[in-house]
């Protein structure tokens, strides 16, 4: 009988694990972009410029209607309506709401149309239209200042916008007054530039905070 002798066994040393590289997650941050609250900053100092110098023309010509304080009248409104455009481009092209600054275009641009009319029929006329922007307008500024809250400085946009609203109830009345003029819209434009003004201060302190 021929024996059969086994074949010695093979030890099978286990495969090596494969190599596992520690995978690492890089945490992006990402900050919040800084040129919205840069433009707007510069945009704040330009308005309380031009308010500053409207109301001061606008306070020596307020006892008449003529061609000087007519231009100024359209004037105003046609640079809110600019600026809004400015400030629409700022939010677009870093996300922020753009709706109430919309809103304020459309709101802007008809008040230079009823302007233009109501200073065909006198002082009287162009308070009521007036009166009824800073109402439209106040409102318009109160509610992009809380949407906006998160940039910073707004608080005194918000307080302006308020501001506006009750200043446009004012006008209105002014227009039923015996001797109306328009010294009243030199005070509420240099009012809503020194708003500008401390939004843009606050602004540059840094504007990352609450506003």
């Amino acid at each position: 009988m021929i024996g059969c002798s086994a074949s010695p066994e093979r030890s099978v040393s286990p495969l090596p694990p494969p190599h596992r590289k520690a995978l690492t997650v890089d945490t992006v941050v990402v900050a919040p972009s800084a040129s919205v609250p840069v433009t707007l900053r510069k945009l704040y100092f330009l308005r309380f410029a031009f308010a500053a110098v409207w109301a001061a023309l606008v306070f020596a010509t307020a006892d008449a209607l003529g061609p000087l304080s007519t231009a100024l009248l359209l004037v105003y409104p046609l640079f809110d309506v600019a600026a809004a455009v400015v400030d629409v481009r700022s939010a677009r092209a870093n996300g922020g709401p753009a709706a109430p600054l919309y809103a304020n275009i459309a709101i802007s641009s008809l008040t230079v149309l009823a302007l233009a009319l109501a200073a065909t029929s006198g002082i009287p006329a162009v308070l009521r239209v007036w009166g009824a922007w800073a109402v439209t307008a106040g409102i318009v500024q109160l509610v992009a200042g809380a949407v906006r809250r998160r940039l910073g400085g707004q608080w005194p946009m918000i307080v302006s916008g308020a501001i506006s609203t009750l200043a446009g109830l004012s006008f209105v009345s002014q227009a039923g007054a015996e001797d109306p003029s328009l010294s009243s819209l030199a005070g509420y434009a240099f009012l809503g530039g020194v708003f500008f003004l401390v939004s843009a201060l606050r602004l540059g302190r840094g504007g990352r905070g609450s506003a």
